[in-house]
């Protein structure tokens, strides 16, 4: 039995264009997946690029944590971070704890444009449907 991948998107505000934009380019592509977003990251993909997504709280207010619970359980297949490096950010013990956790459960983990561009292409993800 196939499964859709699971794919959790999160960008912090800086990024949140760029996100708009690899989305919009890439939706075909990101309509394959389940899609599990923070709150205001998984609006905009709605409402901007018009994709389904699962929305869990906001980053700082825990939304981060709630992905890398996910992850722990096994409920999530790939990460995209939009991270703005520029920024320090008041909640970044959860976001730490996000980029951790997908490091220690060997999770990928993409925090950029082109990171993400190779880990929604990779056929590791795509090969979840015919192995489970």
């Amino acid at each position: 039995m196939s499964r859709i991948p699971r794919l959790a998107i999160v960008a912090h505000d800086g990024k949140k264009a760029d996100l708009v934009a690899f989305a919009t380019f890439n939706r075909d592509r990101l309509a394959e997946f389940q899609l599990i977003a923070t709150s205001s990251t998984g609006k905009l993909l709605k409402e901007k690029v018009g994709l389904e997504v699962e929305y869990v709280e906001s980053g700082p207010l825990g939304g981060d944590v709630q992905i890398a619970s996910r992850v722990v359980e096994g409920e999530i297949d790939g990460v995209i971070f939009m991270v703005d490096p520029l920024y320090r950010h008041p909640h970044e013990p959860d976001i730490q704890t996000l980029l951790r956790i997908c490091n220690v459960c060997n999770v990928p983990l993409a925090t950029n444009s082109a990171t993400a561009d190779a880990l929604i292409g990779s056929p590791l993800l795509t090969e979840l449907r015919a192995a489970s």
